[in-house]
């Protein structure tokens, strides 16, 4: 079996509160793209993960895809021995999910693979405790999250997007969570996020942002030159995704093949990613 783990991005980031375990609540709409891993289940003698592309800096025993293995293979009393073979696209420490994908993926492809019957509901529930992010990964669809951003309501976008085609460039180094959340300010917007994303695209610059680049800019200023010179070339808007480090940016629908090139020659040490417009 071969599944294709998205990136996500995060249309507009508010950090609304905190709870008494450290932990920070957050209303954030998330959306997946078409920046893709490549993941392959295979059942085999014995349980193995190979990873292939990008340099994963964990042993496998502590990736987020193994935990997922074992951590349902504990629920549901025994998983028949898997290869595992992962091919990493989607670059870590970005913002983007992609290790929150991965895991997730796992947990759809052994439910399937093995016919264990375990329902989309059961499934995020189980990702909630991988990582904040995956849940988002096991529906892959539009969602606002709320809570700690394990909480989801589908979010219906419409055709607002269509008309842009989205880039995203992620500088050579990445913004541990932990780094992010180190000098964040609690502020609950006086107008909701599902109200202000409502606006044109073109208005949400200076109305959808995200809370963590005020605490992560500062120590990062080539988020913001990214972010910038995103909107010099056309971008109608440019936010960071996540925790970073990865910006994202709509530009006017373009040839998705000219436009990354333009970026590319601009952000020379940058991974870039532009969709594939359908």
């Amino acid at each position: 079996m071969i599944l294709f783990p998205h990136a996500k991005i995060n249309i507009g980031l508010d950090i609304v509160g905190k709870l008494p375990n450290g932990y920070h609540l957050i209303d954030t709409i998330m959306v997946h793209t078409d920046w893709e891993d490549v993941l392959e289940l295979t059942q085999a003698e014995q349980t193995e993960l190979v990873v292939t592309g990008r340099p994963v800096n964990c042993p496998p025993e502590k990736n987020l895809v193994m935990r997922a293995y074992n951590l349902l293979a504990e629920t549901v009393g025994g998983v028949p021995p898997t290869r595992i073979q992962l091919h990493k696209i989607i670059p870590d420490g970005a913002g983007l999910g992609g290790g929150s994908a991965d895991a997730a993926y796992t947990l759809r492809g052994l439910n399937e693979l093995y016919e264990l019957g375990l329902d989309n509901p059961t499934l995020a529930q189980l990702a909630s405790r991988l990582g904040a992010d995956c849940p988002f990964f096991i529906y892959d669809e539009p969602m606002f999250c709320t809570g700690i951003g394990t909480e989801l309501k589908p979010f219906n976008l419409g055709d607002k997007l269509s008309p842009y085609t989205l880039a995203i460039v992620k500088p050579p180094f990445g913004v541990s969570t932990a780094e992010a959340y180190a000098g964040v300010t609690i502020e609950r917007p006086t107008e909701p996020l599902t109200h202000r994303v409502l606006r044109p695209v073109e208005e949400w610059n200076n109305t959808v942002c995200n809370a963590f680049e005020r605490s992560v800019t500062p120590f990062f200023p080539a988020i913001t030159e990214i972010k910038t010179g995103l909107q010099q070339l056309g971008a109608v808007y440019a936010a960071m995704s996540g925790s970073g480090s990865a910006v994202y940016a709509f530009f006017p629908k373009s040839d998705s093949e000219a436009l990354k090139d333009v970026l590319s020659s601009k952000f020379t040490d940058c991974a870039v990613h532009v969709s594939k417009n359908s």
